[in-house]
């Protein structure tokens, strides 16, 4: 599997995180499925935006690419999304690209011109069929560059002149960089060799970007009709609404991944964005955002109840079929959180130990492959965890005066303590084992 990944100029938006977490999603179920599952997603190094960051910044490019790159893994990793097993950079596969631009000229369907090598979209009698419009339908809804070097309007560049110190690459057409558009086929080919199974990312790459791919790929190895020598399944997300509106920089409205891990734990983010199904869009409000916090929260809150249930591990594993059901009819996460609470109401009403545990097991079964619960409830809840301004023998101390006032049935003074403990940001809850506290 194949999925496009970030272009590293800035840091990453909360749009980019729904490509990344579907797809996590979809290898996570595929190797529970089968035995062996090879990811790929790439970095894109080399790119108009990140040389136009580079020279506003006086910054070498490599130190913008590096450090963005960190903070998008790093991003990623908050939001429970497993690392690539291959992240290829583009920089690294110009070599690649040269020679899938050499094999396409060979069979007839690039051409030099002005310096440029273009892809001549007249030479691929399928070009259009992944998006299901014919050429002219394409060019009416994008914008497209006119240029003399162009036989048609919608050929695209494969290689361009790298011109006033922009960085480059010797080819045989000069010295240059790759069209955006290349950089795709060369490394899903290079690492997966082709056909590969399944590619990915968002329905805005759909065109023109996935449709240049499978151009590229077929031309370079001459088929004119079967798209599927490159790909042979798509898999697209819809894109995110903020508060109901396109995200736009116009509008203002685009919000970066650590202005919200800043208040909210990744997890938050992740069921979120799962709460929707990943072909629809999604309306990304802060109400949304508090009631994924709010499921986790109850969820926690029972399995702290049963923290002293034993599981066995081996079948924590093991994803119940409702469950299973739903992420194998294209990716239904809705349905499988909808089947993930019934399992959670249950494990809240559950009596013995018996059966306390064999839900417990499908909870964790379950969280394992939706990538989330993955911390103690303690650590979620804060149980017993205090900030830096309090001291934790401090607070134990009032929590253990408090329960003496009630023993003695001084309620005004246990009231007073409780008061106390609320003003220095402490939240109490009594339970049957005892008073447990954490920070609010």
């Amino acid at each position: 599997m194949y999925t496009c990944g970030p272009t590293v100029y800035n840091y990453a938006h909360i749009g980019n995180a729904r490509p990344a977490v579907v797809s996590d999603l979809l290898v996570r179920l595929l190797r529970y499925l089968y035995p062996k599952v090879t990811y790929v997603s790439n970095i894109t190094d080399i790119d108009d935006k990140i040389i136009k960051a580079s020279k506003e910044s006086n910054k070498p490019i490599n130190q913008i690419t590096e450090k963005f790159e960190k903070i998008y893994n790093e991003d990623m990793a908050s939001l429970g999304v497993l690392a690539p097993d291959i992240q290829p950079r583009a920089t690294d596969h110009i070599d690649d690209m040269i020679n899938l631009v050499k094999d396409m000229i060979n069979n007839g369907c690039a051409y030099e011109s002005e310096e440029h090598v273009l892809f001549d979209v007249k030479s691929y009698n399928a070009y259009g069929k992944l998006s299901g419009r014919d050429i002219q339908d394409q060019l009416a809804g994008s914008r497209v560059e006119v240029a003399s070097y162009k036989k048609n309007p919608g050929d695209f560049v494969l290689w361009k002149p790298s011109v006033d110190n922009d960085p480059g690459w010797d080819s045989p057409w000069g010295f240059g960089r790759p069209g955006w558009h290349l950089e795709c086929s060369a490394m899903s080919e290079k690492n997966l060799g082709l056909p590969f199974d399944i590619h990915g990312g968002g329905m805005d790459l759909i065109f023109p970007h996935h449709e240049n791919e499978v151009a590229q790929s077929c031309g370079a190895h001459g088929e004119q009709n079967n798209p599927k020598i490159f790909v042979r399944y798509w898999i697209h997300n819809a894109m995110l609404n903020i508060g109901g509106k396109k995200m736009s920089k116009s509008i203002g409205n685009i919000f970066y991944i650590k202005d919200y891990t800043d208040k909210y734990p990744g997890e938050v983010l992740r069921f979120a964005l799962m709460s929707g199904h990943y072909r629809q869009s999604l309306n990304w409000t802060d109400k949304s955002i508090e009631q994924a916090y709010s499921t986790l929260n109850r969820i926690y809150r029972i399995l702290k109840k049963v923290e002293d249930i034993k599981i066995d591990e081996n079948n924590v594993n093991l994803i119940p079929d409702s469950v299973l059901d739903c992420l194998c009819d294209d990716l239904n996460t809705p349905g499988a959180l909808a089947k993930l609470n019934d399992i959670v109401n249950k494990l809240s009403k559950a009596s013995g130990d018996t059966e306390k545990k064999e839900l417990k097991e499908q909870v964790i079964a379950v969280s394992n492959i939706l990538g989330i619960l993955k911390e103690s409830p303690d650590e979620w809840l804060g149980i017993g965890q205090s900030s830096d301004n309090n001291n934790v023998d401090n607070i134990n101390k009032l929590i253990k005066d408090r329960n003496d006032a009630r023993k003695s049935k001084d309620f005004k003074k246990a009231d007073e303590i409780r008061n106390k403990l609320t003003e220095i940001g402490i939240e109490i809850e009594d339970t049957p084992d005892g008073t447990i506290w954490r920070t609010k």
